[in-house]
């Protein structure tokens, strides 16, 4: 039987991402992995990109509290990395450096996917993140895959292969909790292509990307997130 305390204790000190389409579980798995860390006391905090810091947070308003359907994705891109390198220096960096576990919620690699499916090559991305955030990437990011149209129903959301709608180059609909008429302005195409850059993450990430199935109860996927962090080199 795998000793879960082993594998908490894999992750001390060390800086865990999840990321994925809106709706696959990611927020009901990194409380299920905070529960962990408690369990088997290890030190740890958790995070939340963008945002997670009062200069970070300013900035997070700004993309969730106002329709970004006009700003270009470029501006958006800088926006987001503005914020992480706030977060990098502020809080990953010191925590990282006492032996503190990072637990991320979202990180580059949601602009890699997001972006991405905006128009903004996740290659560009990747570089761009190098000035903001050095050498601090996450030691693995775990992805949580799912259909969009079954992500839709887990937020009670209309699916969007049930209407339609235009793309913009403003992609507020990245966070769970943006207006939802932004989010419903995004055709199926553009929840698809979010969803395929995060399954090619791994060919352009310069860190270790495990993708997961989100299908299935919270300890299942649970269970599956444990089993790739047992199995990484961390």
């Amino acid at each position: 039987m795998v000793s879960t305390k082993r594998i908490y204790e894999k992750l001390r000190g060390k800086f865990l991402v999840l990321d994925g389409i809106d709706g696959a579980g990611k927020g009901a798995q990194i409380e299920r992995l905070q529960a962990g860390f408690d369990s088997c006391s290890i030190e740890y905090i958790r995070t939340r990109d963008p945002g997670g810091t009062p200069i970070g947070d300013r900035i997070r308003h700004v993309l969730l509290d106002f329709d970004l359907s006009e700003m270009d994705v470029n501006c958006e891109t800088f926006l987001f990395m503005a914020s992480r390198a706030q977060l990098v220096w502020d809080v990953i960096t010191p925590a990282l450096s006492v032996g503190t576990a990072v637990l991320g919620d979202r990180y580059v690699s949601a602009t890699c996917a997001y972006q991405g499916a905006a128009g903004y090559d996740p290659k560009r991305t990747v570089e761009l993140a190098r000035f903001a955030i050095g050498d601090v990437w996450p030691h693995l990011t775990i992805i949580l895959d799912m259909e969009p149209d079954e992500a839709f129903k887990r937020t009670n959301r209309k699916s969007p292969a049930q209407r339609k709608g235009v793309g913009g180059k403003g992609q507020t609909m990245l966070f769970h909790d943006v207006h939802t008429d932004a989010m419903e302005s995004r055709p199926k195409e553009f929840h698809e292509r979010v969803r395929e850059l995060f399954l090619e993450l791994a060919g352009v990430y310069p860190a270790p990307v495990v993708v997961v199935s989100g299908d299935g109860s919270v300890e299942e996927v649970h269970a599956r997130i444990l089993d790739a962090v047992d199995h990484a080199t961390l």
